[in-house]
């Protein structure tokens, strides 16, 4: 299976940036680009100790992503191939790029807790 950037839907676009998913395989295939940092830890209120129980393997290709556990924080920078372990939030840095790789059965049950959280975040704003 092959793909390009252009390939992928456009899933998620912000001032921030943009976040392109595609399901390849059983598994979600998630391509994010911003110019912006980022911290989208208040949309996984409702999972268990209010972070994200989805495991992901990434590479950043630009920038700095910074994974922050109950006990520790994990950064990778460019060039860094990652695994980050279910329990955690994400911060994307400033001028980041990644390519990650999730399950796709935990990466949708994330995402409906996370679709609500935007809507009733969006609701407000309005």
């Amino acid at each position: 299976m092959r793909g390009s950037k252009a390939d992928l839907p456009v899933a998620l676009e912000v001032e921030q940036g943009t976040i392109r998913v595609i399901e390849w395989g059983g598994l979600n295939v998630e391509l994010g680009a911003f110019h912006q940092e980022v911290d989208p830890g208040p949309f996984f209120k409702g999972l268990p100790d209010d972070r994200c129980q989805c495991p992901h393997w990434g590479y950043v290709l630009k920038g700095q992503l910074r994974y922050q556990f109950a006990d520790r924080e994990e950064v990778y920078s460019a060039g860094d191939l990652y695994y980050a372990a279910p329990g955690h939030t994400p911060v994307i840095g400033d001028n980041t790029e990644y390519i990650e790789f999730s399950p796709m059965e935990a990466y949708q049950h994330t995402m409906e807790v996370v679709g609500r959280n935007m809507a009733a975040m969006m609701g407000q704003q309005e």
